[in-house]
């Protein structure tokens, strides 16, 4: 199982399925990131926290903790 947090910078990936529950999934949803959805990775912080990337046509920030909540191929 590949998640978010572990795709490299100028990848392209979309998303499988979201693990997580309640107000945090919620949240990864309202963010527009739901099955199906493509994601390109835009950069990852030197340390790995946060992980910049490209979703519907928006620049969005993660966290390294909700990118593992999204699982991806």
């Amino acid at each position: 199982m590949q998640t978010l947090k572990d795709v490299k910078c100028g990848k392209t990936v979309s998303v499988v399925k979201l693990h997580g529950e309640g107000a945090v999934k919620r949240r990864i949803m309202d963010m527009g990131i739901t099955k199906g959805t493509s994601i390109y990775v835009r950069k990852v912080a030197p340390l790995g926290d946060p992980v910049e990337i490209t979703v519907r046509g928006y620049e969005l920030s993660l966290r390294k903790a909700d990118a593992a909540m999204v699982e991806v191929q």
